[in-house]
């Protein structure tokens, strides 16, 4: 999908912060999963359709390649980035520091908000709806970092979401990767309603470094030359 059809913006970008409001705006797509790794996000399009300058746009491209959610490559353009193992490392350790706290501590707990997500996610997966699935995992995983109460921290995971879902595309070849998630998630919330809210962290790092370890062995199985 090119980035002129996937950029639908609700209204016209704001004067104050527009390169950070079409940042977010596309931040959001990325983790939707609307702009897919390796494609070209058309300068002259966006600046036209968001209503920005082209210089207010390269601020925002600026920024998300900051964030490694786009490459910048000169005299080619912007593409939305596709990630390897490293990346891969990194988003992990920020999940395995930032979502166990939440799960511990996070003041604004909505078990009832968890369980609509789980609802959502075996629906998927009993329809064999992988994509609906992959989004539901991220919505689990964002309404766990919500709990912290912290706009700051949301929006860091709203960052490393949009790194995840490129991830995720690395495993489109493998589409039972977010089947025996959804379970686990449905055990931690069965362990937040019984008030076990630190064994539900721990548990929730062991899960995580079972997901790495298992994206880190796809990645690389498939960067191996034959």
């Amino acid at each position: 999908m090119n980035a002129s059809t996937a950029t639908r913006p609700p209204a016209k970008a704001p004067h104050a912060h527009s390169s950070a409001w079409a940042a977010d705006l596309l931040r959001t797509q990325i983790a939707s999963g609307e702009l897919l790794p390796g494609s070209k996000l058309s300068e002259q399009a966006l600046a036209q359709s968001l209503g920005l300058s082209r210089n207010t746009l390269r601020e925002s491209f600026a920024l998300l390649d900051s964030e490694l959610i786009v490459t910048r490559i000169p005299n080619r353009g912007v593409f939305v980035a596709s990630p390897n193992a490293a990346d891969v490392r990194e988003i992990y350790a920020v999940r395995r520091t930032v979502e166990p706290a939440c799960l511990a501590w996070g003041p604004e707990l909505d078990a009832a908000a968890l369980d609509s997500i789980i609802d959502t996610a075996r629906a998927a997966l009993l329809a064999g709806n992988v994509a609906a699935m992959a989004d539901a995992n991220q919505a689990f995983h964002r309404e766990l970092v919500r709990t912290s109460g912290s706009e700051l921290l949301q929006e860091l995971m709203g960052r490393v979401l949009a790194r995840m879902r490129l991830v995720f595309h690395a495993m489109s070849d493998a589409p039972d990767f977010h089947s025996h998630y959804v379970e686990q998630n449905a055990t931690l919330v069965g362990m937040l309603k019984a008030g076990q809210r630190a064994e539900a962290a721990q548990t929730l790092r062991e899960y995580l470094d079972m997901a790495e370890a298992e994206l880190l062995g796809h990645i690389t199985e498939h960067s191996t030359p034959e």
